[in-house]
């Protein structure tokens, strides 16, 4: 059994509860009067199953308070009282768990049959659509689909952070971001935006890049393809000197540990099906450092063989109606001959190699964090993240643990002690699902009825609150 951030598996929620008991009437000391006013809205979620991405069971017959964008009581609903003027959302026969996070996104993307075929669009017949428009549909597209966070990993960094600003301003609906602005790399990436790429030619441009990028606001650094080890301790030794992360994008074994040494923060698309299984020396050693990796198993070698055999998912009417008319049939188009696209060059050695390395990163009890290389083809942020935590399920973890995977330790992943679990004092990120997803693998959270990100419901019995960028 694996080890995670927090409790073992085996604590009982009447202890769990204990502690949250205890965290709340703390929390309640120190809040200023102001924040306790009438005039502050209560909203309440009762009567569903809770799973506060805690490691304890699943408690049933729960019920959450939320004031403001705190929540500030969890608990069995026989003891935990409804503030009188609440809003009471009944959740009974759900499950109410944690908004998700997903941390590796591209939002300047949608899971267009090519990628490279999406820019030359929106240059011509889409020119209509600025990349930052379509990253506020990206972003809306994720956040009712239960993305209440994410880490944005590629792409324009003017768009990208001012798309963060106003989601952070409440301007527009969207997930909380963070957002790395272009890739540092030796090769900019075909096809993409000349933006969305900052090639560098030697280690002291990677650092001097890096200061760029932190002056200009990014949150993160993506270390991107083609990289020497001098560049990446390079890169990681300017962007910890300016208190930020590095993503490194790290395939092949001499990557990831070059990525490793020098000090990246998170190893990204490490064990995403690129070839035989790592060496047992570098797995253990990055296991033992407790240092993230964040597979996007997905993307690639289980979206390709699941679209052969139901091609109807790229028709999906509920996908459809996640898009305006146009952008939708520009879709259908770009899937008419999407078996022979160039991203799918590499599929039959991907598909061979892909169970195993899945399965010698969970069995080496590394700690994962969840990511799904979102807007890559067919893989659309609508669904994204869900294919992505059934194959962690299918390789053998349990729902349980990818739950607080997708959850607890993709908050860690951000930086953010706020977020992740459902505890009193924490930010109120909360999603509502139908029936129990650890009964059926996962799969009740495609179909996310009701999504609170900061205390605001934006979603409300299976619709949403708020319109579609159009």
């Amino acid at each position: 059994m694996r080890m995670r951030m927090g409790l073992a598996e085996g604590i009982t929620w009447r202890r769990a509860a204990a502690r949250m008991l205890v965290r709340w009437l703390a929390l309640l000391a120190l809040m200023p009067a102001a924040a306790m006013a009438q005039d502050t809205p209560v909203t309440v979620l009762t009567g569903g199953m809770l799973i506060s991405g805690l490691s304890v069971p699943p408690l049933h017959n729960a019920r959450i308070v939320i004031r403001g964008e705190r929540i500030v009581a969890v608990g069995p609903a026989a003891e935990v009282a409804i503030p009188a003027g609440a809003t009471v959302i009944d959740t009974s026969g759900q499950t109410m768990m944690p908004g998700l996070i997903d941390a590796h996104a591209h939002l300047f993307m949608i899971g267009f049959g090519d990628e490279a075929g999406w820019f030359k669009w929106l240059q011509g017949a889409g020119r209509k659509y600025s990349i930052e428009k379509v990253m506020e549909l990206s972003a809306w597209q994720l956040l009712m689909s239960g993305v209440t966070s994410a880490i944005d990993l590629g792409g324009n960094a003017t768009e990208s952070i001012s798309l963060r600003s106003r989601i952070e301003k409440g301007e527009i609906p969207g997930p909380r971001l963070q957002v790395s602005g272009p890739l540092v790399t030796r090769r900019a990436f075909g096809g993409f935006p000349a933006e969305a790429s900052a090639v560098i030619t030697t280690p002291k441009e990677g650092a001097d890049v890096v200061d760029r990028l932190v002056r200009q606001g990014v949150d993160v650094i993506k270390a991107h393809a083609g990289l020497t080890r001098d560049d990446y301790f390079a890169i990681v030794k300017a962007a910890h000197a300016n208190r930020v992360k590095v993503h490194a994008h790290v395939y092949a074994e001499a990557d990831v540990r070059n990525a490793f040494d020098a000090g990246v923060d998170v190893l990204q698309h490490m064990g995403s099906a690129g070839g035989p299984t790592y060496s047992a020396d570098l797995v253990r050693t990055i296991s033992e450092s407790n240092r993230p990796i964040v597979l996007t198993a997905a993307h690639r070698s289980w979206i390709y063989p699941d679209t052969v055999q139901f091609p109807g998912r790229l028709q999906d009417p509920v996908l459809k109606g996640l898009f305006p008319a146009d952008i939708w049939a520009a879709m259908q188009d770009s899937f008419r001959e999407w078996p022979a696209e160039s991203y799918f060059a590499g599929i039959n050695r991907q598909i061979k190699f892909r169970s195993p390395q899945v399965k010698q990163l969970i069995e080496s009890n590394a700690l994962m964090g969840v990511g799904t290389d979102s807007g890559t083809p067919m893989n659309f942020n609508s669904d994204g993240l869900v294919r992505e935590m059934k194959v962690l399920v299918d390789e053998g973890l349990s729902p349980l643990e990818v739950i607080a995977d997708t959850t607890r330790v993709n908050a860690r992943i951000m930086g953010k002690p706020d977020l992740g679990t459902i505890e009193p004092g924490k930010l109120a990120d909360i999603i509502v699902v139908p029936g129990d997803p650890v009964y059926h693998d996962l799969n009740n959270l495609f179909w996310v009825q009701t999504v609170v990100k900061n205390g605001i419901v934006y979603k409300s019995q299976g619709k949403p609150v708020v319109k579609m960028p159009e």
